[in-house]
């Protein structure tokens, strides 16, 4: 099992242990850590909106198509933002360092 952590939006940080082979989004809903999913994956509500720690952003899969459409018209979107519904979580996750977003 690989474990991340994951700062909330009051600032809090909490340490989880993922379930590899869901989402990074599935992991954090599950966890009850104010990512919503509303749309259940399906790349379409952004309100699993992450940051993703800089020294990890570069070992994540690219943002691609409707993704990197939905997080562009965000007004909190940063270079390091990512709907972690696109996020796979795997063992080489393991120690990933991410932030919930702001809500929209």
């Amino acid at each position: 099992m690989a474990e991340m952590v994951v700062t909330d939006r009051s600032g809090k940080e909490h340490r989880v242990t993922g379930r590899v082979g869901t989402s990074l989004m599935e992991n954090l809903r599950d966890a009850d850590l104010d990512v919503a999913a509303i749309c259940g994956g399906m790349c379409s509500c952004a309100t699993c909106h992450v940051y993703i720690d800089e020294e990890w952003a570069g070992k994540l899969p690219i943002a691609q198509g409707d993704e990197v459409e939905l997080l562009r018209e965000l007004v909190s979107f940063k270079p390091n933002s990512r709907l972690s519904c696109q996020v796979p979580f795997t063992e080489a996750l393991d120690g990933l360092k991410v932030k919930v977003a702001p809500d929209e």
